[in-house]
């Protein structure tokens, strides 16, 4: 049943199938943020609490979202390379590990600025932000095992034991608002329950939440390929293909 799949981690079928799904990844995810940021950040109407402000919930929550989406892929991949010793799956662990390590930062960041009108203050020891916060460490934890060790094989195996480890902080971050009393406000998305953002509000935040996954993916499947290239740079096909794009 999962043979097609196995097939694929090959490392040429793997860069091929990666060079051929990146150019759709790339364009829908500008096609998506772009119109999900101008929806939102320039026709949303005006929250009749916050004002202005609450727009930049539109790069806020995407990226907060995102931040964990990534780390369940990175995790996963790490697991796929652990117990079937598959060399792609770590490629692509690593490759995830820095974008993740980036949204999450974002997510921060826009939080805190979100935070200073509605708040007070930049930051506070909340438990969703502290979460997210343990969730950065984690993502940098994962790249610094990746490169610290020369044998690439046992620094996959170290990262991805860190990775599998680390998805116990994932539910903390999504439950932590309904575990702990919190400042952050509950989740403004669900799926069994009606949301509680208007429509004119939701669509824009989905639509930019689609557009996030796709940059994310897009961009991993950019160091993914270049991963492959550099963990088999003395193949064959690789060389081959460096002669044809005039690479000596």
């Amino acid at each position: 049943m999962w043979k097609w799949l196995h097939s694929y981690a090959d490392p040429q079928k793997a860069y091929k199938l990666s060079g051929t799904l990146l150019p759709w990844f790339a364009t829908l995810a500008f096609l998506f943020i772009g119109v999900g940021s101008i929806w939102g950040l320039l026709f949303a109407p005006v929250d009749y609490q916050q004002g202005d402000s609450y727009r930049i919930i539109f790069i806020h929550v995407p990226a907060a979202s995102m931040s964990m989406s990534a780390y369940m892929a990175m995790a996963t991949s790490a697991f796929i390379g652990l117990v079937w010793q598959i060399k792609s799956a770590d490629w692509a662990a690593a490759a995830i590990a820095p974008i993740g390590a980036v949204v999450t930062f974002i997510a921060l960041i826009t939080g805190a600025a979100w935070g200073k009108p509605m708040w007070g203050t930049w930051w506070v020891w909340d438990a969703r932000l502290t979460s997210e916060l343990v969730l950065l460490f984690l993502y940098l934890g994962v790249i610094s095992l990746y490169a610290s060790f020369e044998d690439k094989v046992l620094a996959a195996r170290a990262a991805g034991i860190l990775a599998i480890v680390g998805v116990i902080n994932i539910p903390i971050i999504k439950y932590s608002v309904e575990w702990w009393n919190s400042l952050h406000q509950p989740a403004t998305i669900k799926i069994t329950e009606k949301s509680s953002m208007a429509p004119e509000m939701l669509y824009p935040l989905l639509i930019n939440i689609l557009g996030f996954g796709l940059m994310i993916g897009a961009i991993t499947l950019i160091r993914f390929r270049a991963e492959i290239l550099a963990r088999n740079g003395m193949r064959p096909w690789v060389r081959e293909l460096a002669k044809a794009e005039g690479v000596k």
